[in-house]
């Protein structure tokens, strides 16, 4: 029988809800929930809860949403709790180091990626559009340096050619989930033998700019596929069709040269938009106009033949 563990969950995000739902189920007992404040959002822009908080409180679990945890009277609460370990997945805010010392073990992390390979804001993102084979989940020991504690475990995927940033988000958190259960199982002796990471290895997954969503037709083919399934869903891909912002979804390339200027398109078929790269081409086979909803290519070319044509050139924004 696994020893119970007195834990505080610190995340904000679906990535971070699905670890919360699996520690609920769980033997330990989870003494309180931290979650960021709640923000404006939607066209509304009323205040909405995050998922973790959400989840919190359907399981009648108590929710602490501090704006930090540098000061005294934020610490003297989480000392309050009397943890023995605070289970921290995409929090979002700094944990200082008075409080990283505060819970009787610690403090470990859940992370989406293979460490010290993208540390940071947007680890499974960065891993997409960079071309990495293989991504997966670590588990860290948390100290007061970004994703740079020594690690207690790590769980490795495969990125296949279909992923998306969305859908390698999903598959992570299930694996984290998964992962962080196994470790709870008899983590005493486990942190104990945290192996420390090689920080001449890392690099650094910075947060995504929305400026980098803007495809420049310049960039090879493979490059361009790579970004679109990274940032699908968010914030998504895009191009200029006219004035119109065309967001792609899906796509995927055909090697060899062609004649034009990058952003051409050269084919429009039910195959799909064939568009002139500055190495290679893309097939585009899914997209968006403003107003509508997204849809096969095919489609799109059958409402709007004349826009969508060889000899149409789709364009960056001026700021690309």
């Amino acid at each position: 029988m696994p020893k119970s563990l007195k834990l505080i969950f610190a995340g904000t995000p679906d990535f971070a809800a699905v670890h919360l739902e699996r520690l609920i189920a769980s033997p330990h007992e989870i003494v309180s929930v931290l979650t960021q404040p709640d923000r404006r959002a939607g066209r509304g822009k009323q205040l909405q809860a995050s998922p973790v908080k959400k989840m919190a409180l359907t399981a009648d679990l108590p929710v602490w949403q501090p704006d930090s945890l540098k000061s005294k009277g934020a610490q003297s609460v989480l000392r309050s709790f009397a943890a023995d370990l605070m289970v921290v997945v995409a929090y979002g805010l700094i944990l200082p180091a008075a409080a990283l010392d505060i819970p009787r073990l610690g403090c470990i992390n859940v992370h989406a990626s293979l460490l010290p390979r993208w540390r940071g804001a947007a680890p499974v993102q960065r891993a997409i559009e960079s071309g990495d084979s293989d991504t997966g989940v670590s588990i860290m020991a948390m100290e007061p340096g970004l994703d740079t504690g020594p690690i207690l475990s790590a769980y490795s995927m495969t990125i296949r050619d279909y992923h998306t940033g969305g859908m390698l988000l999903d598959e992570l958190a299930a694996l984290g989930a998964s992962a962080l259960a196994d470790n709870l199982s008899d983590f005493e002796p486990l942190m104990s033998s945290a192996i420390p990471q090689k920080h001449e290895l890392a690099s650094y997954a910075h947060k995504i700019d929305k400026a980098e969503s803007a495809i420049d037709w310049n960039e090879s083919a493979d490059t361009v596929w790579r970004r679109i399934r990274a940032f699908n869903p968010v914030p998504g891909c895009y191009t200029l069709l006219g004035e119109d912002r065309f967001k792609i979804l899906s796509a995927h390339t055909e090697e060899g040269s062609s004649s034009g200027a990058a952003g051409d398109i050269l084919s429009a078929d039910d195959r799909g938009l064939r568009v002139r790269c500055g190495d290679g081409v893309l097939i585009i086979t899914e997209a968006q106009l403003p107003g509508a909803k997204a849809q096969p290519i095919s489609t799109l070319i059958n409402g709007h033949r004349d826009r969508l044509k060889p000899g149409v050139q789709l364009t960056p924004p001026e700021e690309v």
